[in-house]
């Protein structure tokens, strides 16, 4: 079958330092991939490039089969199969948080007004922020903005979700409840590749981890593996670290 995303051989610079050597990757459908690595790995770069917007320097990246970094494509067009959450909200903070959450549905898909009301009122009810509907993202904690920016993503029900360190700006007292949401989407089915410094979390809801050092990939394979009996010395460096 088709992988849902495929990233081949992709390369990316800025200016003269690498920062993706060769990055080749597969997410399969209902697939939860994890990123992980010490910052400047290239975790965030390679997310980048696959929502377009860091152009690769070379290799490819398909999103069910089609080159999305083909230079002829619609980006628009791509962005919308795709849902980005990244590690600061990025809530329009003079929008309400329905407005917000069914923005892309109305401007987008051209969803009417009252039907992409409805579909992001389930939406907010299912995180239990429905009351929240009306208000302004400042009026919320950091844990609902996030959930919020999650839902947001959610509501186009995109092919795809992408991840960066969501919880990374948060306090630690709000961590656990946007890892539970990541969790339910995970019972859903969405497709995820997400980076994350949250190693306990990453063994829970991941199917595969991959780990990437000095922007390649240096280690791949179920959490278990990775974590309890890595095969490389750098990652086994890096988990030490980490403890």
């Amino acid at each position: 079958m088709t992988p849902r995303l495929s990233v081949r051989d992709v390369e990316k610079s800025f200016g003269s330092t690498p920062i993706l050597r060769g990055i080749s990757l597969d997410v399969a459908d209902h697939e939860v991939v994890v990123l992980i690595g010490a910052s400047g790995s290239g975790k965030s770069t390679l997310l980048k490039t696959i929502n377009l917007i860091e152009p690769v320097d070379d290799g490819q990246i398909l999103l069910a089969g089609d080159d999305i970094t083909d230079p002829r494509v619609d980006a628009d067009g791509v962005r919308a199969r795709i849902g980005v959450v990244f590690q600061h909200y990025n809530l329009f903070p003079h929008m309400s948080v329905l407005d917000n959450v069914t923005l892309a549905a109305r401007k987008v898909r051209r969803t009417p007004r009252r039907e992409a009301e409805e579909h992001g009122m389930r939406l907010l009810d299912r995180i239990g922020l429905a009351d929240k509907a009306r208000a302004y993202p400042d009026r919320l904690s950091g844990g609902q903005q996030q959930r919020v920016a999650i839902v947001r993503a959610m509501a186009t029900e995109p092919e795809l979700l992408l991840l960066d360190e969501i919880t990374s700006a948060l306090d630690p007292v709000l961590v656990g409840e946007v890892l539970d949401l990541v969790g339910e989407l995970k019972q859903a089915e969405s497709t995820i590749l997400m980076a994350t410094h949250e190693m306990g979390f990453a063994r829970r809801v991941a199917d595969r981890i991959v780990f990437l050092a000095g922007g390649r990939i240096v280690e791949s394979g179920p959490p278990e593996q990775i974590f309890d009996a890595p095969q490389q010395q750098a990652t086994r460096d890096f988990l030490a670290r980490l403890h």
